[in-house]
C-alpha cells in the first residue's frame, strides 16, 4: 500500500505507528485500506479520517496545503490537527459520519499552518467511508484550496469599487476621506492615515484619518519622523515600502515602544511617496495587533497609494485648473493622466510627461504645432468633433480614440476635454486600452449568448409543433384507442426531447461552476470506450459510419467518475458523427503517453478555420461552426467535455487541417500507475413488489396533480388529490397515507415547509415523501432533503422511474414495520 513513488508514501513506510490512533496498517479493515491506497494514488488533495478518534492520513497533494502542520499530522487525530477550525468544521464532520455527504465551495477558514492565522478559501467534499459491517467508520475528503482565485476576484472587484468610489470626487480631501475607508474596511485594518511630509522640517502632519470603532483617531496631530526609528524611516525616504508585524518585539522599532504605544499601534504598513528625491507623503496601514503582513496586502496597499495619490493630485490639479488655469503648469507633471494645453488656433502649447509617454512623442516633437498637423489620422473621428464642440460651445466634452502607432500595438484613449483661458482647451486623457479589450472579449460573449439563445428557441419550437397538433386531436375526441396511443407517444417523445435539453442546460450549469462532485475510482479505458461507443452506437448506424477503434492490449487505468468520463468519450463520438457525413470514417485512439492517457478522436467531417479552433470548447461555440440543425442539440456537448476533463486533472484540445478535411479532439488524463483495488460487487436490487398503496398528491396545478393522479389510479393505487397545502396537512393526519408527492413552489405554504409539518406529527412522521418539482439544481435536492423529503423527482416526471420508487416502497422492511405500526 505504501510502495510507490511520493513523499508520504516514503514517510509513512517509516512512521511509527504505536502513537497513531489508526494502529498498526497490517491490523487495518480491508476498506481502510483500500481508502487509504485510493487517496495516496490521487493527484488531486485528498485525505481520510478513520476510527473514533478519526486518525488522519493524506497525499502529498494534500500536504502542500498543509504546509508546516506537514509531516506531523500523519497517523495523528483529525481534532488535534486542526484545532483552530475544529469548530467551523465539527458540524460538518458529524453530517459525514452520520452517512450524508457534504460540499461547500469556497467556504473561508482561518487557519494556523505557518505559524500565523491566515484566512483561506478551500472548495470541498466530506463523504462517509463503511466498515465491512456497513456502519460508517470513518470519512473521506477531496478539496482545492481557492484562496488565490477568491482573493483575486475580491481584489478586482475592490479596485472596481474603487475606481467607482473615487472618479466622481473633486475635492482631495474627500478622495482621501474615501480611499482611507474603503482600505479600511476591505482589510479590517485599525487606522488608515495619509500622512504628509515635511522634509524640511522632518515631521509629518496627519491632516485626516480613518478608524475602526473605538481606536484612537490621530487627525490633527504633528509627529517627528525619526522618532519612530531611523530603521523605518530611512527606507522610506528611499522610496521603499516599509513593514512591521510587531512593533513590540521588532529590533527596528523596540527601543521607540512608548510612541508605538501611545499611538495604538502594534503593527503596521507604510508606502511611501517620494518626489524630486524627497519624502512627501505616505500612506499608513495600522493594526491594534500583531499581524503577518502577506504580499498581497502590500501590492493592494502600493496599488490603492498610486490610485488614491493619482486621484488626489487630478482632482486638485482640475480645482486649479478652474481657479487660474494658466498657473503652475508644472502641477501636471505629477498627475497620472496625459494633460494637454491647446491654444484658440489649436496649437499644442503644454502636454505633461504622461501624455508624452502617451503619445510615444518628445516635447520638442510637439510644442508650438498644430494638433492635426501632429495628428493628422484624427481630423475626421468622432474625438476630433467633440474638440469642436467644446471649442465653439464652452461646454466641457469627452470621447474615445483609437491612437495608431508606426511600430507596436494601437491603443485606446479616453480625452475629456475643457474650455480652457483665451478660447483654448484643456485635455487629459489616460490609457484604456485593457478596458476596451474586455469590453470586446464581454461584447463576443454576448453575441455568442445572443446566438445560443437563438438555436435554443428553434430546438425548443421544433418539439412543441407536434405537442401541439397532439394536443389538439385529443381535443378533438373524435380519435380510436389506436390514436390515442400514437398521439400519446408523439407527447411523451417530444417531451422527453425537451427534458433532455433542459438537463443538457442544467448540467452544464452544474460543471462550469463547479459543482459536480465526482465519484473517483479506479476505471479502464476499454470500460469507458465501449459504454461511450453503446451510446453513440444508433446515430452512427443511422448515418451508416464507419467507426475504427484502436485501444492497447492491456488495461490502461484512471481514477475518474466513470459516468463523466464516458459522458466525456460519448460527446466526442457524437459529435464526431455529428459533422462527418454519411458513410464515412471515425476514429477513436487511446494509448499511454508520458504517464497520462492520450484518447483521440478523429473525423472526416466539416473541420473548422485554424482560428475557432481554440474556441470550439467554448460555450455557445456551435452556432459559429455551422448552421445545420437538422440533428439538433445546443451544443453544449464539447464545452461539457473541457470542464469535466480539467475537473479530472487532465486537458483537453482540438486541431483541424481546414474547412471540409475533419478534425481531431483530444484528451489527455493522468494514468492510475498503482493497481487497481478491487470494488465488491453489489448485491443485485430487488424485485419490486407492486402492491397497493395509498398516495396522497398536493399541487396547486389542478391539470398537472389531476393527470398525475389518473396515471397512479390506472398503476392500481389509492389516490387523494389536494391543491392546498393547510387542507393536505388536515387530510394527511386524518387518511394517513403511505406516500406523499408534494409539489414545492405551492402558495401560503411551500412544499419543504409542508414536509416539516408532516414530520412534526406523530400520525404522519413515517411517511415517505417525495418531492415532485422543477426545481432541479443540486442546492434544491439539498434544501428538500433538508425538510425531510426521502426523494426528489424533477417534473416532468419519468413514469418508469415514479413506478419503481413506489414499487420499492413496499419492498423496504421499514415500510412493513410502519404500516404494522
Amino acid at each position: 500500500m505504501f510502495e510507490g513513488d511520493g513523499e508520504v508514501r516514503a514517510l509513512l513506510r517509516r512512521l511509527d505507528w504505536s502513537a497513531s490512533p489508526l494502529g498498526h496498517p497490517s491490523a487495518w479493515p480491508v476498506p481502510l485500506t483500500t481508502a487509504v491506497s485510493m487517496v495516496l494514488s490521487s493527484a488531486f488533495p485528498m485525505f481520510v479520517a478513520w476510527g473514533p478518534d478519526l486518525g488522519f492520513l493524506y497525499n502529498d497533494a494534500y500536504a502542500v496545503i498543509m504546509a508546516a502542520k506537514h509531516p506531523d499530522a500523519l497517523g495523528g487525530r483529525f481534532q488535534q490537527i486542526w484545532t483552530e477550525i475544529w469548530p467551523d468544521i465539527a458540524p460538518i464532520i458529524d453530517r459525514a459520519l452520520s452517512n450524508r455527504s457534504a460540499y461547500f465551495e469556497d467556504l473561508p477558514l482561518t487557519v494556523v499552518r505557518r505559524g500565523y492565522p491566515e484566512q483561506c478559501f478551500f472548495t470541498f467534499s466530506y463523504s462517509p467511508l463503511h466498515n465491512s459491517d456497513g456502519q460508517v467508520g470513518g470519512m473521506y475528503c477531496t478539496v482545492i484550496e481557492t484562496t488565490g482565485r477568491v482573493m483575486a476576484e475580491r481584489r478586482a472587484a475592490f479596485e472596481l469599487k474603487v475606481s467607482d468610489a473615487l472618479r466622481p470626487l473633486t475635492s482631495p480631501e474627500d478622495v482621501v476621506t474615501r480611499a482611507s475607508a474603503l482600505l479600511g474596511e476591505q482589510l479590517n485594518l485599525a487606522r488608515v492615515v495619509f500622512g504628509e511630509c515635511d522634509a524640511i522640517r522632518g515631521t509629518f502632519l496627519v491632516p485626516r484619518d480613518w478608524t475602526s470603532p473605538s481606536f484612537p483617531s490621530l487627525a490633527g496631530m504633528e509627529f517627528v519622523l525619526d522618532d519612530f526609528g531611523l530603521d523605518i524611516t530611512t527606507p522610506m525616504r528611499a522610496g521603499k515600502v516599509v513593514l512591521s508585524n510587531d512593533s513590540s518585539t521588532d529590533p527596528r522599532t523596540a527601543r521607540f515602544i512608548n510612541l508605538y504605544g501611545m499611538t495604538g499601534i502594534r503593527s503596521f504598513l507604510a508606502v511611501p511617496l517620494v518626489k524630486a528625491g524627497r519624502l512627501v507623503a505616505f500612506l499608513g496601514l495600522h493594526r491594534a495587533a500583531p499581524y503577518n503582513w502577506t504580499g498581497a496586502d502590500v501590492r493592494l496597499a502600493r496599488d490603492m497609494a498610486e490610485r488614491t495619490w493619482s486621484a488626489v493630485e487630478a482632482a486638485r490639479a482640475q480645482a486649479e485648473l478652474r481657479a487660474e488655469r494658466d498657473r503652475s503648469r508644472y502641477i501636471f507633471d505629477t498627475i497620472g493622466e496625459g494633460f494637454m494645453l491647446m491654444d484658440r488656433n489649436w496649437n499644442v502649447t503644454y502636454m505633461n510627461a504622461e501624455g508624452l509617454r502617451i503619445a510615444h512623442l518628445e516635447s520638442a516633437q510637439i510644442i508650438g504645432r498644430s494638433h492635426w498637423e501632429i495628428w493628422p489620422e484624427a481630423i475626421d473621428t468622432d474625438c476630433a468633433r467633440m474638440y469642436h464642440r467644446v471649442m465653439e460651445s464652452g461646454e466641457a466634452g469627452m470621447s474615445e480614440y483609437c491612437q495608431s502607432y508606426p511600430v507596436g500595438d494601437d491603443i485606446w484613449v479616453e480625452v475629456r476635454a475643457y474650455p480652457a483661458g483665451e478660447g483654448g482647451i484643456a485635455s487629459f486623457f489616460r490609457d484604456i486600452t485593457e478596458r476596451k479589450v474586455a469590453d470586446e472579449k464581454l461584447r463576443m460573449a454576448d453575441q455568442r449568448k445572443d446566438e445560443f439563445l437563438a438555436m435554443l428557441a428553434h430546438e425548443l419550437r421544433n418539439p412543441l409543433a407536434p405537442i401541439s397538433a397532439a394536443a389538439e386531436l385529443l381535443r378533438i375526441g373524435r380519435l380510436d384507442e389506436e390514436q390515442v396511443r400514437h398521439s400519446s407517444a408523439i407527447i411523451g417523445r417530444q417531451v422527453a426531447h425537451i427534458t433532455g435539453l433542459v438537463d443538457d442546460l442544467l448540467d452544464v450549469s452544474r460543471v462550469t461552476r463547479g459543482l459536480v462532485a465526482l465519484a473517483r475510482a479506479p476505471v479502464t479505458v476499454q470500460t469507458i470506450v465501449a459504454d461511450a461507443i453503446e451510446q453513440v452506437r444508433p446515430l452512427m448506424q443511422l448515418r451508416r459510419q464507419h467507426l475504427a477503434v484502436h485501444l492497447p492490449l492491456e488495461e490502461v487505468t484512471v481514477i475518474g467518475d466513470k459516468a463523466r468520463l464516458v459522458q466525456v468519450v460519448a460527446n466526442l463520438l457524437n459529435n464526431a458523427a455529428k459533422f462527418t457525413p454519411d458513410e464515412r470514417h471515425i476514429e477513436i485512439r487511446a494509448e499511454v503517453d508520458d504517464g497520462e492517457l492520450v484518447m483521440a478522436v478523429r473525423d472526416e467531417g466539416i473541420g473548422m478555420e485554424s482560428e475557432f479552433s481554440p474556441h470550439a470548447f467554448d460555450l455557445f461555440a456551435q452556432a459559429q461552426r455551422s448552421s445545420d440543425r437538422s440533428l439538433g442539440g445546443l451544443g453544449l456537448g464539447l464545452a461539457l467535455v473541457k470542464h469535466l476533463v480539467e475537473l479530472h486533472g487532465g486537458a483537453a484540445r482540438c486541431s483541424s487541417p481546414g474547412p471540409g478535411k475533419g478534425s481531431t479532439f483530444m484528451v489527455r488524463l493522468p494514468v492510475m500507475h498503482a493497481q487497481p483495488v478491487a470494488l465488491e460487487r453489489q448485491p443485485e436490487a430487488q424485485s419490486p413488489v407492486g402492491d397497493r398503496l395509498k398516495l396522497l398528491i398536493v399541487d396547486d396545478n389542478v391539470d398537472a396533480a389531476e393527470a398525475l393522479g389518473m396515471l397512479l389510479e390506472c398503476c392500481g393505487h389509492e389516490v387523494m388529490v389536494e391543491h392546498d397545502s393547510r387542507r393536505a396537512l388536515e387530510r394527511a393526519l386524518r387518511e394517513r397515507p403511505d406516500a406523499c408527492l408534494l409539489d414545492i413552489g405551492l402558495p401560503d405554504m411551500d412544499g419543504n415547509e409542508l414536509a416539516r409539518q408532516l414530520r412534526s406529527h406523530p400520525e404522519t412522521a413515517g411517511v415517505t415523501l417525495i418531492a415532485v418539482t422543477g426545481y432541479g439544481q443540486e442546492r434544491d435536492r439539498q434544501r428538500s432533503v433538508r425538510a425531510g423529503f426521502d426523494h426528489h423527482l424533477v417534473k416532468p416526471i419519468v413514469m418508469e422511474q415514479l413506478a419503481g420508487l413506489l414499487a420499492g416502497l413496499r419492498a423496504s422492511p421499514d415500510f412493513d414495520k410502519a404500516a404494522g405500526g
